[in-house]
């Protein structure tokens, strides 16, 4: 795994893993119980499942922005080795977990417990951040891993990388941590941050003295 080789393969199965596990997302919204219809009605019953369809929306926004920054990280990448391969894995471990957390917010988001099963969607989404800046740590460091004659709009398009996986870690960190205050709040804020980097750092001029601060900090590793 060590030679120099395309990554179509390891974007093929993540593609796969990605389209399963938000097709997944749709299984924790319930149909509605036959008492429960009979009781309120069928348009109350579905309005009382407002936390599942508000957990559904944020975690199916925040895979697709990480499916999306996904490739854009592979676009960079002209080769793999196996450390890059387990890194990959590890992402996609947490990306397979996120349907329990979703449902366990769901179902409980107006629970006494709620604040357990917001910290636990929050802290999956904080793992998946630092999975990330991870990933592109190692496949960064020196550039090993990415295109040898690359050009500079390339160049540009890694230093933008590098700045966003450095912040990512610490502003789910805040929304973690903001779990332990208020639910909703810490809800809130990832739904907020699925928003933020879905637009932050995509082409986009840098400014000259960011990508030299950046530039030099990614060429070190």
């Amino acid at each position: 795994m060590s030679q120099d080789r395309e990554t179509h393969r390891i974007e093929a199965f993540s593609d796969g893993v990605f389209a399963i596990a938000v097709t997944l997302l749709v299984l924790e919204i319930k149909v509605p119980s036959r008492d429960t219809v009979l009781s309120h009605g069928m348009t109350v019953a579905l309005l009382e499942l407002w936390p599942s369809y508000l957990a559904f929306l944020i975690s199916f926004i925040t895979i697709l922005v990480i499916w999306s920054h996904h490739h854009w990280i592979f676009a960079a990448i002209r080769r793999a080795d196996l450390v890059l391969v387990y890194w990959n894995g590890l992402l996609l471990l947490f990306v397979t977990f996120v349907p329990f957390p979703t449902g366990l917010l769901a179902e409980y988001l107006l629970h006494p417990d709620a604040k357990v099963a917001a910290s636990l969607y929050t802290g999956t989404f904080l793992a998946i951040s630092l999975v990330f800046h991870g990933l592109w740590l190692h496949a960064s460091k020196q550039g090993k891993l990415l295109a040898i004659d690359a050009t500079t709009s390339e160049h540009e398009n890694a230093m933008r990388i590098t700045s966003h996986y450095r912040l990512g870690p610490i502003l789910y960190f805040g929304a973690f941590g903001t779990s332990f205050i208020t639910e909703m709040g810490s809800v809130t804020m990832c739904l907020l941050l699925a928003l933020f980097f879905a637009f932050r750092g995509w082409p986009s001029d840098v400014g000259t003295n960011e990508s030299s601060r950046i530039g030099t900090w990614w060429a070190k590793g």
